[in-house]
């Protein structure tokens, strides 16, 4: 019953906030400048492999929204602040209600808040969709939430 309370409530917090995402890993070639708003490490990856959080958000953000971002923001400072230096981790706050982002978000099939923690390897992009895992526990149980991110992370950089 608990499964099914906490299923439902996340499904009605990402249909509040009107989320249609695809959530199939897919390949992409890497892409061009897209004047995404970055926050921690946006430098061009000189590196063939690196791992790569996009975090997109709207103009109007729910309590769930800023929770997704800042928690992700804290495991990314806390416990990746070398990969960040290096940079084999990207962390990239995108709002794509503005006109310069409408290129990445119709990429990545955005239309409301999503997470996305990707690899680059020579050149191809494997996608790792986590918006519904951040939508079902960021807000209510973020502890959850952040080692989730991060044990996600450490996988993804191995």
């Amino acid at each position: 019953m608990k499964k099914l309370l906490l299923f439902l409530t996340a499904i009605l917090t990402m249909a509040s906030c009107g989320n249609a995402q695809n959530n199939n890993a897919t390949k992409a070639k890497a892409p061009a400048a897209t004047g995404a708003k970055a926050t921690i490490n946006t430098k061009p990856v000189a590196q063939k492999e690196y791992v790569e959080v996009l975090y997109f958000h709207g103009k109007q953000r729910c309590i769930t929204c800023n929770a997704i971002e800042k928690l992700t923001r804290e495991v990314i400072e806390g416990s990746f602040a070398e990969q960040v230096k290096s940079g084999k981790l990207v962390f990239k706050v995108i709002d794509f209600s503005k006109e310069e982002n409408a290129k990445i978000a119709e990429k990545y099939e955005v239309t409301f808040s999503s997470l996305f923690l990707n690899t680059w390897k020579n050149g191809k992009e494997s996608r790792n969709n986590l918006t519904k895992f951040g939508f079902g526990y960021a807000k209510n149980t973020p502890d959850l939430f952040k080692s989730g991110i991060k044990k996600q992370l450490e996988d993804l950089l191995k």
